[in-house]
């Protein structure tokens, strides 16, 4: 079996069942190339691992913030376990070594390796909590997720970068922005979406995702950096 020891060390838990891990590390992908691989892909994991992130994170934000009111803390849990926060996690915890894909995914290194790695994370999530329970799971989020809240509270990155686009544009240049597709690629259980933010006829910006909602997110934060309205 392949060994995880490194991996297990940064996530601070040692797995009894060691087919947990790997089948959380396992993408669809790899079944394609290797249909004799004993165990399943990680999408059932990834469905509990999102379910179980939500029920943490929230436990530990109403903890953490008393006084903040139910909107605030939805938007800031938003910020912090969506696909851009759970992929850089992901990353600095060393998932690209031991992620289980098909050779075509492997050279993918780009926005498609960060939702792999986003969907790998809230997998393993799903693992640790099979394996070890609620508590285990707790103390793991908390350890490597939990600290990039004070930063979004501080910064206030939990606003929605399309409101706040739209505030400003109607502030600053008296516009409502508006948002068209600009081209819709891959399959169906993976489609991209790229989305551009218009003032008027200008092209601000565009922004990509697996929803036309993400790609619209995407496309108002990255228009924020370009209008330099942050």
């Amino acid at each position: 079996m392949k060994s995880f020891s490194s991996l297990e060390k940064e996530f601070g838990v040692t797995f009894k069942n060691k087919d947990l891990l790997l089948q959380a590390l396992t993408h669809r992908s790899y079944l394609n190339e290797n249909p004799g691989f004993r165990l399943g892909h990680n999408e059932r994991l990834e469905f509990l691992g999102d379910a179980v992130i939500e029920l943490v994170i929230t436990e530990c934000l109403y903890t953490e913030y008393p006084d903040k009111p139910e909107g605030e803390l939805t938007s800031i849990r938003a910020a912090l376990v969506n696909a851009d926060m759970l992929s850089t996690v992901a990353r600095k915890l060393g998932f690209n070594s031991h992620l289980l894909l098909s050779r075509g995914e492997t050279k993918d290194v780009g926005r498609a390796r960060d939702y792999i790695l986003a969907n790998t994370f809230e997998a393993v999530v799903g693992a640790i909590y099979l394996d070890q329970g609620y508590k285990a799971v707790s103390t793991f989020l908390q350890k490597v997720l939990m600290p990039y809240a004070k930063d979004i509270v501080e910064k206030k990155l939990w606003k929605d970068p399309k409101s706040s686009f739209q505030e400003e544009a109607q502030e600053r240049v008296g516009i409502t922005p508006t948002y068209r597709v600009l081209s819709e690629e891959g399959p169906d259980h993976r489609r991209f979406f790229r989305v551009g933010v218009f003032l008027k006829d200008e092209l601000v910006a565009e922004g990509d995702g697996l929803s036309k909602q993400e790609a619209e997110a995407a496309a108002a934060q990255l228009g924020l950096q370009v209008k330099r309205w942050q």
